[in-house]
């Protein structure tokens, strides 16, 4: 077994291709899309409802999205999340009809950045979708190693064993050889996050919300950014579809959590004038919330570009 210690901030370190990097700006990453099934999705809200913002194909099947967020702040370039990566088996990637113009090493390219780049890799947790991207196959396909060589990777130790003794539920989605690359590789680094924690410092510069209905302890980046609060919400939101509290998603595995964690960062939201950042929203990078006789819904959506 590995042990690891929880490391802080460090302001010393740079970026490996030596170029000097300004005051924070963040980039949306878009990786590329796939399928799921709509009703995997939106779990117990009937097809009539949530095909109004979310159409299904003849096999039942939306689109999605799987959206990064690359964060340039001081001598740390961060990316939050991976995407699916490439190197599972084409009977894997047929079950998901991955499609579209987009890829991860073309997002950052157009934005004259490169994997060597990369300091940071924060997984908000490990599902494929999610994490496939951070291992791709060695030189001469015989073993794997982490896609971001020069990169410390962080997630969390309650998560970290969720994920690698996994439940029957999420064992299809916890892939051993895209998480324990990143331990043998010795790049992998915790975030403290204890059983109580709603909201904890990271030490990469920004805090994040804890939540523990989708999978335990997935963590949901928060940014202070020219002067508004931009929040990656992984899957606790994943698209504006999803916004009315109870449409919690069928894979959820504690669903009763999630309605409860929504509830109060979503009415948080609302009050505070959040930014929620959207990873797997087909058609928006961004939303805002606002407080209803219905509760929490929709108040604007967009671009990232839109709001700041």
């Amino acid at each position: 077994m590995f042990s690891y210690e929880v490391f802080a901030f460090n302001p010393t370190a740079f970026v490996p291709s030596g170029k000097i990097l300004s005051k924070m700006t963040i980039y949306p990453i878009h990786t590329g899309n796939f399928k799921l099934d709509g009703g995997a999705m939106f779990g117990v809200v009937p097809k009539g409802l949530w095909e109004r913002t979310n159409p299904a194909d003849e096999k039942n099947l939306c689109t999605w999205a799987m959206r990064s967020l690359l964060i340039e702040d001081g001598n740390r370039l961060i990316l939050i999340d991976t995407g699916i990566g490439d190197k599972q088996s084409e009977k894997f990637f047929s079950h998901y009809y991955l499609h579209g113009d987009h890829s991860l090493d073309t997002s950052l390219a157009a934005l004259g950045f490169n994997r060597n780049d990369i300091t940071d890799v924060f997984l908000t947790h490990l599902h494929f979708d999610h994490v496939g991207g951070a291992v791709q196959w060695n030189k001469d396909r015989t073993g794997y190693e982490p896609a971001f060589k020069n990169a410390t990777y962080w997630t969390n130790a309650r998560h970290w064993k969720w994920a690698t003794e996994p439940n029957a539920r999420e064992k299809a989605s916890f892939l051993k050889e895209n998480i324990l690359p990143l331990e043998e590789s010795g790049q992998l680094k915790f975030i403290e996050a204890s059983e109580d924690a709603h909201r904890i410092d990271t030490g990469l510069g920004f805090d994040a919300f804890v939540v523990n209905g989708h999978t335990d302890a997935q963590m949901c980046p928060i940014l202070e950014y020219k002067g508004k609060t931009v929040v990656f919400m992984a899957d606790l939101l994943p698209s504006t579809g999803h916004i009315p509290l109870p449409y919690v998603m069928g894979y959820d595995t504690r669903p009763l959590i999630t309605l409860d964690e929504r509830k109060r960062i979503f009415t948080e939201a609302a009050e505070k004038g959040y930014h929620l950042f959207l990873e797997h929203d087909a058609y928006n990078e961004v939303c805002t919330l606002q407080m209803t006789e219905k509760g929490p819904r929709l108040l604007d959506n967009g671009r990232l570009d839109h709001f700041m």
